[in-house]
């Protein structure tokens, strides 16, 4: 039985060899064998180890997983699964299957290459029986490495692999145990974790949807995604080489009306988009953004079923939905210009617009100049969607802002009729000049 004590890593290692009950194999592909060298490494391997393979010869992993799927990727991760794990019951299942819990180990993983150009990230998953002969269940894992250096990279991915195993076999009583089990000094620090797909009886009773929130709050992930149409992908699937749009928001009202404004919203940011790459044609995606973090500093934090509700009604409206840990817009940015280097454009409505000027920033220490410079350097357009200038006359009073003046156009303000007080309003001005801020051209129902 193992330590109720939290264990290192080699002591993980050591635990699964000396537990008679556990058996499997390693696959593993792109950052060395290196969760299979810690159970060799600490004494007992035999106990636990069947088999060690790691084909990186693409025509070898075609032969042994099959052809057809990039190599770093869920379809070859579950094809690797498949395959490991009936060779391993074929081969064992007789001898002994009746006083084993059989596993399987995979990974496919980019990586940092020689030259430090590629995108470091990858695909792990575990397949394992709680009980000799029980029902298999899968984890599966989507990461990115944080790490400068390959040898660190692989040195991080031995660390998770471990964590993986131990945590799948001791330490599921809860989604919450279990997850800290799996990034124990190594999730968030040195690896980030956006994406969890768990199969299986054990997990019937974990709340599936909230797993990816609750990364996102744990600090494991800066961002995970949500898709209308049902089917969860890592961040990276749905941004890669794409120029973007981000529709940034509290969403707390989701009746009809806001829930069409929403949409109309998100619609508007995209055929802005489009005008403004014209003929190039390239692919284009929006997102509605929401945060983990409070809105204002004096509020607490939302809680997960809140976060949910607000993500089902945008998942409603049709759009898909990126949920962030940090509420900065330059943060935001920050995350999508690691899988894309196309434009990348906000849609905001103006309250938003003024709320970002009117934020301390006292995180920074260039305090506003630096946030703006964090988000306009990072090939950044902010599309301003105006607002009646009743909604925003109250919306300033509400919050007890002062120092902005405005005119309207058939009750419509836009960002270009919108002045702020001297000095900032000077830097209104200077970024409405520039193009950072674009005025939407249009106003919604008029």
């Amino acid at each position: 039985m193992p330590s109720a004590q939290k264990l290192d890593t080699h002591h993980k290692a050591l635990t699964l060899n000396l537990d008679p009950s556990t058996f499997g194999s390693f696959a593993e592909i792109g950052a060395g064998q290196e969760v299979a060298r810690w159970f060799l490494l600490v004494g007992g391997a035999s106990g636990t180890v069947a088999k060690t393979i790691s084909a990186y010869d693409k025509e070898v992993s075609d032969d042994l997983y099959g052809s057809g799927s990039r190599y770093v990727s869920k379809q070859r991760l579950e094809s690797m699964l498949d395959n490991e794990w009936t060779q391993l019951l074929t081969q064992l299942g007789k001898t002994r299957g009746q006083q084993t819990r059989f596993f399987c180990f995979v990974d496919t993983v980019s990586a940092r290459n020689f030259a430090g150009t590629n995108d470091s990230h990858g695909w792990i998953g575990l397949r394992f029986q709680l009980q000799p002969g029980g029902s298999p269940q899968d984890v599966m894992l989507h990461i990115n490495m944080r790490d400068s250096s390959n040898v660190l990279q692989q040195q991080a991915m031995g660390i998770l692999g471990v964590n993986l195993i131990y945590a799948a076999f001791y330490e599921g009583q809860t989604k919450e145990s279990f997850l800290e089990g799996l990034a124990q000094d190594v999730v968030a620090e040195r690896i980030e974790l956006d994406y969890v797909e768990l199969r299986g009886p054990a997990f019937e009773s974990w709340d599936q949807r909230a797993l990816p929130v609750h990364l996102v709050r744990a600090g494991f992930a800066e961002a995970v995604f949500f898709s209308s149409k049902g089917s969860l992908v890592p961040p990276t699937e749905v941004l890669y080489k794409k120029a973007v749009v981000l529709a940034p928001g509290y969403f707390g009202h989701m009746d009809a009306v806001h829930a069409q404004v929403h949409a109309r919203l998100l619609a508007s940011g995209i055929h802005e988009l489009q005008e403004e790459l014209g003929e190039t044609k390239s692919a284009t995606a929006g997102f509605f953004c929401l945060t983990v973090a409070s809105f204002t500093p004096n509020e607490p934090a939302p809680e997960i079923p809140d976060l949910l509700r607000r993500i089902d009604a945008l998942l409603a409206t049709g759009g898909d939905v990126l949920l962030f840990r940090q509420v900065e817009l330059y943060h935001m940015t920050a995350l999508v210009n690691r899988h894309t280097k196309a434009p990348v454009r906000f849609v905001a409505g103006l309250s938003l617009v003024i709320r970002a000027f009117e934020d301390v920033y006292g995180n920074l220490e260039g305090r506003r100049l630096e946030a703006l410079a964090r988000l306009f350097a990072q090939n950044v357009r902010v599309y301003v969607y105006p607002m009646t200038a009743t909604d925003l006359r109250e919306w300033l009073k509400s919050l007890s802002i002062t120092g902005w003046e405005w005119s309207e156009t058939n009750g419509w303000v836009s960002a270009s009729q919108v002045r702020c007080a001297p000095p900032f309003g000077h830097l209104f001005a200077y970024l409405l000049a520039s193009n950072f801020l674009v005025p939407m051209r249009v106003a919604p129902g008029a």
